[in-house]
């Protein structure tokens, strides 16, 4: 089997943060979307600046004001950036010229009815895709959707599958044979309550994929 990439998204707590590094996953996402139950303080956001650097921590944001995302990114020395909302391509843009060194992920909620055409704009100016399961709280819905859909994904981008991957899809995982799918991002189904994740879980899962 590939490798590949595995993010940890929707920590909240110190000691919480602390562990799961330790287990050192590819990436660490971090939810700077007020409405969000796994929204993180400044205090704890504060934490992000000590993961190590081989960790690339990332910065989950909803139709943030520019500005703000851009001070988030600075204050806290984030390495990536994903925009959960409906960030137009000029918003994109304008993040990339500003940051050269910081990735930027573009998500979008896909369902049967999904339109990939409009991901063909996108393309030049983000890093890479992330498809999670369509839902109106922009995400943690702890459901999956069917990958399936995905053939009709007809671009080069590489992405992130999201959308309620627990520990029992590591076998399909394992079956797909998509070269573009560079991470899996793993979120609610490894809690234990809301921005508190199971790390022995996590480890397992890491294990399974790798």
């Amino acid at each position: 089997m590939r490798s590949v990439k595995l993010k940890v998204c929707g920590l909240k707590f110190a000691a919480n943060i602390a562990a799961v590094a330790s287990l050192q996953p590819d990436y660490l996402g971090f939810i700077f979307y007020e409405k969000s139950p796994r929204l993180i303080s400044d205090v704890s956001a504060e934490l992000i600046k000590y993961i190590p650097s081989e960790v690339k921590t990332v910065g989950v944001f909803v139709d943030e004001d520019l500005e703000t995302v851009k001070k988030k990114v600075n204050l806290y020395q984030l390495k990536a950036v994903q925009l959960h909302g409906s960030e137009s391509v000029e918003y994109c843009i304008a993040l990339k010229s500003t940051f050269s060194g910081v990735e930027v992920i573009k998500a979008f909620g896909v369902d049967e009815n999904f339109d990939f055409a409009v991901l063909n704009n996108y393309a030049a100016v983000v890093d890479y895709f992330l498809f999670d399961t369509k839902t109106k709280t922009h995400g943690g819905s702890g459901r999956t959707f069917d990958w399936k859909i995905l053939e009709s994904y007809k671009l080069n981008k590489p992405y992130f599958l999201s959308g309620g991957i627990d520990l029992e899809h590591a076998t399909a995982i394992a079956g797909i044979e998509d070269k573009r799918l560079y991470a899996l991002d793993i979120n609610s189904r490894f809690e234990i309550e809301a921005g508190v994740k199971d790390v022995e879980k996590i480890r397992e899962f890491k294990i399974a994929i790798k």
